[in-house]
């Protein structure tokens, strides 16, 4: 899969809650992961969090929305329920991409809503767990940027392999600016 991503929450309180969180992200393949105004206490969150992401996976603790900072190019994408969201099985999810949750039970705030280029809703009925959410949103980013064979008609596993990527022939530099050349004196 092209690209990276990375996974992040504001203002959560529980550990337990960001464990699960950055364990899922580190099996989904994060490249990075975060917290912004959070109080987490990686000991604590390190019961669910078995993998100890923070051991392999960059890991940034921002103390304030002054602080926080993405690459280049990276979007933020915040996850939440509000009714100009885009539904997440609408949305194209960008190659360079941050997502950010908010806490459990205020959400995103008001400021960090503001600086995300994307605002996407999980269409349930009511809220899920944080950790649920995140990792709905990871599944759905692998299943739609991921090279996966195509979904069968009928009920089942698929009965047609991935296809094989097409390349054709090197292209070079030099030969293709001496036909471009060519082709502008005629």
């Amino acid at each position: 899969m092209k690209g990276y991503f990375g996974i992040g929450v504001e203002g959560v309180s529980k550990a337990m809650n960001v464990g699960t969180l950055f364990r899922t992200a580190h099996a989904f393949g994060a490249s990075f992961v975060f917290t912004v105004r959070a109080q987490y206490d990686r000991r604590a969150g390190g019961h669910a969090d078995t993998s100890d992401t923070p051991r392999s996976v960059p890991t940034y603790h921002f103390a304030g929305l002054e602080d926080f900072r993405l690459p280049l190019g990276c979007r933020l994408v915040g996850v939440e329920i509000t009714d100009d969201a885009i539904e997440l099985p609408s949305f194209r999810h960008p190659r360079q991409a941050a997502y950010i949750l908010g806490s459990e039970r205020e959400g995103l705030s008001a400021d960090i809503q503001s600086r995300c280029d994307y605002v996407v809703r999980i269409p349930t009925a009511f809220s899920v767990n944080l950790g649920v959410a995140a990792a709905l949103i990871m599944y759905d980013r692998m299943l739609s940027l991921g090279r996966h064979a195509p979904r069968p008609v009928a009920e089942g596993a698929p009965t047609e392999a991935i296809p094989l990527p097409v390349f054709g022939d090197p292209v070079y530099k030099r030969k293709q600016r001496a036909r471009q050349r060519a082709q502008a004196k005629t």
